[in-house]
C-alpha cells in the first residue's frame, strides 16, 4: 500500500531521530547490479536538466553513454524540493525506474529557505523511493559560501538510508571556473566531471 505524504512526513520525523543517535557508513554500500534493459532516473532541478550545457551535454546525457543503460532525465530548472515530492511519485509510476539518482535542495538554498524542511522533504523522496524498492543513489548539494561544501544533511541521509552518496563533485566543479557556466551551473566539461562521478559510484556500488 503506498503511504500518503502526510505519513511520510511523519516518518522523516521518526527517521532523523534514530539518525541522530548515530549512523555508521564506512563504504560505498551494495546495490544491485542494473540489468542491460535497465531504466535509470536522474530526478532534480537544473543540475540534472542542463542549464549551462549545450544540447547533449547534460550529465543524464553522457551518463547514459558510460553506462550503457537508459537515463531519464527528469530535471526541472527552478524546482525547489517541496515541489519534488510533489513531483516525483508520478514519475515513478510512469517510469518504474531501476535506479533513482537524486540531485535536489540547491534552489532552496538559493532563495534562503529553511534547511530543515529541506532536509525533512529529501527524507521523503528517498522514503518513496525505498518503499518502491528503488536503488537509490544521492548526490550532495553545496549551499552558497565562500568555501563549497556539500550541506551537511546530504551526508546524514546517506548515512541514515545506507546510500551510495557522492559528497564533492559538485563542490569541486562550482569551485572551479573552468568547469562551470555561470556561479550556480557547470559547463559542459563540468557536466562530464559529474557524469563520470556517478558513474564511478555506480561501479563502486556494485550497481554495474
Amino acid at each position: 500500500m503506498k503511504r500518503t505524504i502526510e505519513q511520510l512526513r511523519a516518518l522523516t520525523l521518526i527517521s532523523i531521530v534514530v539518525c541522530v543517535f548515530g549512523c555508521t557508513h564506512t563504504s560505498t554500500p551494495t546495490l544491485p547490479p542494473l540489468p542491460e534493459d535497465a531504466m535509470i532516473l536522474a530526478f532534480g532541478d537544473s543540475l540534472t536538466s542542463g542549464s549551462g550545457s549545450s544540447r547533449g551535454k547534460d550529465y543524464p546525457t553522457r551518463l547514459a553513454h558510460l553506462t550503457q543503460r537508459t537515463v531519464v532525465n527528469a530535471g526541472i530548472p527552478g524546482e525547489i524540493s517541496s515541489q519534488g515530492v510533489k513531483r516525483l511519485p508520478n514519475l515513478i509510476d510512469q517510469y518504474h525506474p531501476d535506479m533513482v539518482i537524486l540531485i535536489h535542495g540547491g534552489n532552496d538554498f538559493l532563495r534562503k529557505l529553511n534547511t530543515q524542511q529541506t532536509r525533512e522533504n529529501l527524507t521523503i523522496m528517498i522514503q518513496m523511493l525505498q518503499d518502491a524498492n528503488i536503488s537509490t543513489v544521492l548526490v550532495g548539494v553545496p549551499q552558497p559560501a565562500l568555501w563549497l561544501q556539500s550541506a551537511e544533511f546530504y551526508a546524514e541521509l546517506a548515512k541514515q538510508w545506507n546510500l551510495p552518496f557522492e559528497e564533492h563533485v559538485l563542490s569541486e566543479i562550482l569551485s572551479d571556473r573552468q568547469l562551470k557556466s555561470d556561479q550556480i551551473h557547470p559547463n559542459n566539461q563540468g557536466y562530464r566531471v559529474l557524469a563520470e562521478a556517478v558513474y564511478k559510484l555506480l561501479e563502486k556500488s556494485g550497481a554495474l
